[in-house]
């Protein structure tokens, strides 16, 4: 593959090199900022129920916390008519199993919910192998009240919000992440949301990418950026040492 890139001595890559890096200290400042501002922000009390099935049959949200004060939620594509799970949530969950047991140390639990039914989910789970707890929330209006699916009369009149913005979301199912935290009496408190890129910082995969030589190596000219995704299980296999890319060019 033809690089885009220049070739310098070891000399003059140090200097781009540490150049690079003042730039990648202070993105990582501003990071840190935004953690704290985003941990300094208002919370919102939480009075309605859901109901929510899963492996341990039917539960409400305070059940999800599993004995923890804090709760993420991941909200995953995953329709009540749909065979199968979104590529890109999948893509976002393959990085999910080997923080839980760091982030349940940490009074942290991480459920997935999708508005598929159960049985739909629990097939789906077993042949991705993956471990988390995921759950259906397709008896309650979870999902809708905050703001990852849409009704088809709200599609059509365009009375849809997402990502904070009216109108914006014209899919059944989107992507997002909720947080949220209970007190000592067992009140629920909703803290924060993110949608569309703003969940990208839970996938790992990227992070890997971001560093490689080629970055994300993804197209700018298709339908989107993300078409190279795939199910895990769904990758053709790559022979080694090929010196050719395995994304999408």
């Amino acid at each position: 593959m033809q690089t885009k890139n220049k070739v310098v001595s070891a000399a003059e890559w140090e200097l781009a090199r540490k150049a690079l890096l003042v730039k990648e200290k202070e993105l990582t400042r501003h990071r840190d900022q935004i953690a704290a501002d985003r941990e300094a922000m208002p919370w919102v009390k939480l009075d309605k129920s859901y109901t929510f099935e899963g492996p341990d049959g039917k539960e409400n949200l305070s059940d999800l916390f599993d004995g923890r004060s804090q709760l993420i939620i991941v909200h995953f594509m995953f329709g009540p008519d749909w065979e199968e799970g979104c590529p890109g949530c999948s893509f976002n969950a393959d990085s999910i199993d080997g923080t839980l047991p760091h982030l349940n140390n940490h009074d942290v639990s991480l459920v997935v919910v999708s508005r598929a039914p159960y049985e739909k989910i629990r097939q789906f789970q077993q042949r991705m192998g993956w471990k988390f707890k995921w759950v259906s929330s397709f008896t309650s209006d979870f999902n809708y009240d905050f703001n990852v699916s849409f009704t088809p009369e709200q599609i059509a009149a365009g009375n849809t919000y997402y990502n904070y913005v009216k109108g914006e979301g014209a899919a059944p199912e989107l992507p997002g992440m909720s947080s949220f935290y209970k007190d000592e009496n067992g009140q629920i408190y909703h803290t924060y949301s993110a949608y569309a890129r703003g969940t990208e910082i839970m996938v790992n995969t990227y992070n890997y990418l971001d560093i490689a030589p080629l970055g994300r190596n993804e197209r700018q000219d298709g339908p989107h950026p993300m078409d190279w995704i795939r199910h895990h299980d769904k990758y053709a296999p790559q022979p080694a040492n090929t010196g050719k890319s395995s994304c999408c060019h």
